[in-house]
């Protein structure tokens, strides 16, 4: 089954939360917001009655859709009751339980289908404010999403998930046909359950996660703005979120070509951000305290483990074009991750390497100028193999290396003369140096020799480069080297060697 597509989800998304969030003083103006907002996003939000009970307006058998790119939306839901409390505020209650369906043509199959039945019992969501800025707030004891994915009417996976203790609010801002939103959304707990099948096997997986938070900004124009999302950037699209959980579990039961496999991790907490606007595009993502065990399948033993202290990468890079140099950065973090002795006693069955944890830690920034907007696919695509901007600058801020025993590291900075791509090949002439420090580089040469990993010959290769590029440092396999690029040349601990 191929991927859905951003729109498609999207789309879903902004039916059943993003479409709830305007709100006005009466509950008629609710209803009708409601249908407005919808429309912005390319749906079609209509109603079999609505009528007046007091202080409540009735809307039965309430519908959705969309049709976009061959992928059609359809929701139902039988009741929505929104209520006027006084106070310029209204309460909104709607059905137990709803469906919706996602089909998407396929070339090969005829239908791909996603069913949906969203379950939501005690759901209370509570709209005020004004007719250019409307807060939200809602709450709920559980919200449960069961999902089944067909393709050519063969079921290819079942899912289910639901969140308990679900609280959060948003406050919703529309001027100049630009909708401004911040929200924010805590939940309890979360579990869930995979159950997919195909011709050669099957997966069962089941997990949980505790103390889920979600944040999420951003001005929005509506989906037909977002066909050219260069375009849409240059006139204010911008989106923010930041995803955060705690301790968390989960396991894998895997069979294919009748081979078993078993996946079991636990973990103390994770995140996951992303932002894009103007003028930058951010992604990142992370996880601490893993333990991961496998079994079964190829490994050549009863079980393979796996930990780490943390995981995690970090980006920030420019979109648009500018006549300044702006910033970028990029970090990525391996901290303290463990093999089980199994694994390490394929290649090291002595023990001659130290076992203790490896980590691996890059963490850099710097400026560039771009040429071009990465969002512009026909600017970008006109460039053809030339690089879509210029390196001004770069620093090192941390970088560390440590396994078996041996432990590089280092911090260094340099800048870039875009005008001089002849001094090194192509590259603009770098200005700058970098301070290493390695220790027990030479002890881990001796042991890889020792287990037949590494040739002498090559070996002493490695030796004499390090002779030429570093000098002896304090305690006992510690070497050092300053690496300097100045006056168009390069520079090894003062000495030139270009």
């Amino acid at each position: 089954m191929k991927s859905w597509g951003l729109a498609g989800s999207t789309a879903v998304l902004a039916a059943i939360y993003a479409v709830s969030a305007q709100a006005q003083v009466t509950p008629e103006d609710v209803w009708q917001n409601w249908q407005k907002l919808s429309a912005t996003y390319g749906q079609a939000l209509v109603a079999d009655s609505v009528t007046r009970n007091g202080d409540t307006l009735v809307v039965s058998g309430m519908s959705i859709s969309m049709d976009q790119d061959g992928a059609k939306l359809n929701g139902k839901m039988d009741e929505v009751r929104f209520r006027d409390i006084g106070d310029g505020k209204v309460e909104v209650t709607m059905s137990d339980t709803y469906p919706i369906t996602i089909t998407m043509p396929n070339e090969s199959s005829g239908t791909e289908e996603l069913a949906i039945t969203i379950t939501q019992p005690g759901l209370t969501l509570i709209a005020g404010g004004s007719a250019t800025e409307t807060s939200y707030v809602f709450n709920g004891p559980s919200i449960g999403i069961a999902t089944k994915a067909t393709e050519g009417g063969k079921t290819l996976a079942d899912i289910t998930a639901t969140l308990t203790g679900l609280q959060g609010k948003y406050l919703v801002a529309d001027v100049d046909g630009i909708s401004s939103l911040e929200s924010n959304l805590e939940a309890q707990t979360l579990s869930f359950s995979v159950e997919a099948n195909n011709e050669n096997g099957g997966l069962d997986m089941t997990g949980n996660l505790a103390g889920l938070r979600m944040e999420q900004s951003g001005d929005f124009l509506g989906v037909a703005a977002m066909e050219n999302m260069a375009q849409a950037l240059r006139d204010g699209f911008a989106a923010d979120g930041k995803f955060s959980y705690g301790a968390g579990s989960f396991s894998i039961d895997a069979i294919e070509n009748g081979v078993p496999t078993k996946v079991t991790a636990t973990n103390e907490s994770g995140f996951f951000n992303f932002g894009l606007n103007g003028e930058n595009m951010s992604y990142g993502a992370g996880g601490t305290g893993v333990n991961m065990a496998i079994s079964g399948g190829q490994i050549p033993f009863p079980e393979l483990k796996i930990t780490y202290g943390e995981a995690s990468f970090d980006m920030l890079i420019p979109v648009a074009k500018t006549a300044a140099p702006t910033n970028f950065s990029f970090l990525t973090r391996i901290v303290d991750l463990s093999i089980s002795d199994e694994l390490w006693g394929m290649f090291d069955p002595t023990a001659a390497l130290p076992r203790d944890p490896a980590t691996l830690i890059i963490d850099t920034k710097g400026t560039a100028i771009l040429t071009n907007d990465l969002m512009d696919e026909k600017a970008m695509a006109t460039m053809g193999d030339a690089p879509p901007g210029e390196l001004h600058s770069l620093e090192i801020t941390e970088l560390r290396a440590k396994v078996g025993g041996a432990d590089l590291s280092g911090t260094g900075s340099f800048t870039f003369d875009n005008s001089d791509l002849t001094t090194f090949d192509g590259v603009p002439a770098p200005t700058g140096k970098i301070d290493l420090v390695l220790a027990g580089g030479n002890g881990l040469l001796d042991k890889l020799v020792s287990m037949g990993l590494i040739p002498q010959d090559q070996a002493m290769g490695a030796r004499m480069m390090m002779a030429m590029f570093a000098k002896p440092g304090e305690g006992q396999d510690v070497l050092n080297s300053t690496l300097e690029f100045k006056d168009k040349g390069f520079f090894a601990n003062g000495q030139r060697l270009k």
